[in-house]
């Protein structure tokens, strides 16, 4: 009785020194992780942040205005036009890339489509492209003079649009960013569907259900958190639009302006203008609008998955 109640008293003393230590052994694994966190993500929000309840004027020099640039944002209409531009980007371009990503994937998972791993690894290749390289390279098939639309127009005496005019440069951008990214999101889905359990094939197989009624009833269901993954990192990508208009605008300087999203007009307004703490005012509006909208899709896909 003795010797056991002692093993009990000291266990039960030794329990809370283990708990303790565990918790320090704990964080001393995702300490790393959250200095790094810190430093490179929640460092420079906050200083955006105090950046943008600043002016820096000529009388006074660096005045705290409170939210002077956020009200001057809600104002300005280059704002507004660039973040209209960006939503119907975000509105059309989306859907019709989840869409392609989803039909290849259904195509490759079929079983029916030959040579399925070299679709797979073609679809997937332009992913591995850089997106500079890409926009280079369909910039230069875009010109009209030089490029492969103005080749077929010589060659075969038609009048096709121009890509890279102001009325068709979005569609354009659409086009490149549907290339660069349809096969990364198919991936995401190939990858959903191939941890589907047998079981429910085989069930559906024994109920005479066709190829249709499997991917209505079984696949789509089944890969819908997928799908709305996809979704998310969809919206952020299309709300962080830069890279193609950037590098496009020297192509089309008449079809791309300063503030043609709202990534480039913080740019531009930074460091051609020197206007740090306007940029910091837009660059937070636009990612509490990033993550409004993100956290929207994420509800509904929850929601129909419920």
């Amino acid at each position: 009785m003795t010797t056991t109640s002692t093993a009990t008293i000291a266990s039960s003393s030794a329990g809370p020194k283990q708990q303790r230590s565990g918790r320090w052994i704990g964080w001393a694994f995702v300490g790393p992780f959250m200095l790094v966190f810190a430093l490179v993500f929640i460092a420079p929000v906050v200083y955006s942040f105090y950046l943008s309840l600043f002016q820096n004027q000529m009388v006074g020099g660096n005045r705290f205005v409170g939210g002077a640039n956020y009200i001057q944002a809600m104002n300005d209409p280059q704002f507004w036009d660039s973040l209209f531009r960006v939503g119907l980007f975000l509105v059309v371009q989306v859907p019709i890339m989840l869409f392609v990503a989803l039909f290849a994937a259904l195509a490759i998972d079929s079983a029916r489509l030959h040579a399925a791993s070299f679709f797979r690894i073609s679809i997937f290749l332009p992913y591995a492209v850089p997106a500079v390289v890409a926009t280079l390279m369909w910039g230069f098939m875009y010109g009209s003079r030089f490029g492969l639309f103005g080749n077929i127009n010589q060659f075969f005496g038609l009048d096709l649009p121009e890509p890279l005019s102001s009325s068709w440069i979005l569609v354009a951008i659409g086009n490149i960013n549907t290339w660069e990214f349809t096969g990364y999101n198919m991936l995401i889905f190939y990858s959903a569907l191939r941890v589907i359990p047998t079981d429910l094939y085989e069930a559906a197989d024994l109920d005479g259900a066709g190829a249709f009624r499997v991917i209505r009833s079984i696949k789509l269901p089944s890969i819908r958190g997928a799908i709305g993954i996809a979704g998310i990192f969809s919206v952020i990508g299309s709300f962080q639009l830069f890279n193609e208009p950037n590098i496009l605008k020297a192509l089309a300087p008449n079809s791309i302006s300063s503030y043609f999203t709202p990534n480039m007009y913080a740019f531009n307004l930074s460091f051609a203008g020197q206007q740090f703490n306007y940029a910091a005012a837009i660059a937070m509006i636009m990612g509490v609008l990033t993550v409004v909208v993100a956290y929207i899709v994420q509800l509904s896909g929850s929601q129909k998955e419920a």
